[in-house]
Formats: C-alpha cells, structure tokens, sequence
C-alpha cells in the first residue's frame, strides 16, 4: 500500500513538472525574470525575497545561494530574505502580521532593487502589500504563484504561475526549481568560467 503512494505522489510531481516544462509561456517568464535579476545585480541593486511558511524558506533558500555558494566558488551577490525575527514579531506586533514584508521593503528597497516574492495560493496578503511598496519605491516585482491573481499580476513586473494542483507542495516544488534555474542563470551570465 505505500509503495502505491509513494508511486503516485512521485507521478503527480512528474506530471506537474512536465506540464511546466511544455508550457512555453511560462518559461519565457522565467527568462524574463533572470533578466530582470541580472541587471538588477548589474546595476548593483539588491535582490529581497520572501513568502510565508514553505515559501519563507524557498525565499531564504534563494538568497542564501545567492551570497553564499551555489554549484562552484565565486563573489557574493547582494541578497537578502525577509525572515529577520526580531523585524518580524516587531512588525507583526506593532503594526501587524500584513505589514512584515511591506515594512522592510519601505527600509531597505531603493530604486534599481528587485523584489521576488513568493504566494503558492496568489492571495497572502503580506505579499501583494509588500509588492504595492515596492512599486512606489522604483523596485522591479517578481511573482511566483500557483493560481493566477490580478491584483499581483498588475503589481508584477513578471508574473510567474505554476499551476501545479490543489496543494500547496506541489507548487512549492516547482518553485524551488524555478528559483535553483534563476540562480544558474544569473550565474551563467556572471561567472561564465563556472559552467565551462
């Protein structure tokens, strides 16, 4: 019996994975947010991630390949996730729980900086405030979502939908995909010599 669910879950990632990768749109989204990475870093701005629960730690996965170590040795690239505790009880508690990302991004964001935020379900509500900030503030937005929502697609400049069923870890698993594929990508275009 759990052979058979062990089968079927890894057939229903399978599935979700080669959905993506025939969807030709949603790749050329991916591409366009390496771009937007990339000359983000160019320009010597500063990638902010973020998210809540699975999502908060795909989004400090993300930064932390980013100034750390990816595949192979090269210099820190400026990333940092929104996941501080002492900023986020402070905020959560003073302010509230929708204003934690939304406050950060208002301290630390400049112009030239990119924000990459991720909502499985396209609704938190903590993620399209951040999003609204960042945009007054000259950020460039990335989304990664699993359902499509207006309101953060109009505030994205590149919108990234993985629509991977009813459950949240199947969409987190194509996100952390997306974000490892970004990483190679910046990398391929900065550190060349690491691909060679």
């Amino acid at each position: 019996m759990s052979i058979q669910h062990i089968q079927f879950s890894l057939r229903e990632a399978h599935t979700a994975l080669e959905n993506l990768l025939s969807n030709q749109a949603a790749l050329a989204t991916i591409e366009q947010a390496a771009g937007i990475l990339i000359d983000t870093f160019e320009r010597k701005g500063r990638v902010y991630s973020c998210g809540n629960g699975g999502s908060m730690c795909d989004a400090m996965h993300f930064a932390e390949e980013l100034t750390g170590r990816y595949r192979k040795d090269r210099a820190a690239l400026g990333a940092a996730a929104i996941s501080d505790p002492g900023h986020m009880s402070c905020v959560g508690n003073d302010l509230g729980y929708e204003q934690v990302f939304s406050r950060y991004v208002e301290a630390h964001g400049r112009s030239g900086d990119c924000l990459l935020a991720l909502s499985t379900s396209g609704t938190s509500k903590n993620v399209v405030a951040a999003a609204h900030t960042a945009k007054e503030q000259g950020l460039k937005v990335i989304i990664l979502s699993g359902k499509r929502s207006p309101e953060l697609e109009a505030l994205s400049d590149v919108y990234i939908c993985t629509p991977a069923g009813d459950f949240a870890d199947r969409v987190q698993e194509l996100h952390i995909k997306i974000l490892h594929i970004l990483i190679e990508l910046i990398e391929r275009h900065f550190f060349p010599a690491n691909y060679v």
